[in-house]
């Protein structure tokens, strides 16, 4: 399964480091104090020591081709419910309208632009 806060290419190859927990974690975690998609948090933000803020993309930019990238545009137009991203921290989600807050890094609804 891979990262639920990226787009997968569908091909696994090509989709290695963003198996979730993807490879970016450790480091997300030792830096920011959560991984990319807050779904792992160290024990300092469990404690409230540390407080969550986004965090910026580590995966290289070619690790998508232009062929994968078409296929998931393709994928995901096909998709019943539209595409929402935080303009903030590029959370992704798949719903009717985009959610009230975002789950990574708190922006308001206003702050989500129509991805698909």
């Amino acid at each position: 399964m891979a990262c639920p806060c990226r787009l997968a290419s569908g091909e696994k190859e090509q989709d290695l480091d963003i198996i979730c927990p993807c490879d970016y974690r450790d480091a997300n975690l030792s830096e920011y104090g959560t991984c990319y998609c807050g779904l792992y948090v160290s024990q300092a933000v469990v404690n409230g020591e540390k407080s969550v803020r986004p965090i910026p993309e580590r995966r290289p930019k070619h690790a998508v081709s232009r062929e994968s990238e078409s296929n998931i545009q393709k994928g995901l137009s096909a998709l019943p419910l539209r595409v929402w991203r935080c303009r903030v921290c590029g959370y992704l989600c798949a719903r009717d309208g985009p959610p009230e807050l975002c789950p990574i890094c708190k922006a308001k609804k206003e702050r989500f632009e129509r991805f698909i």
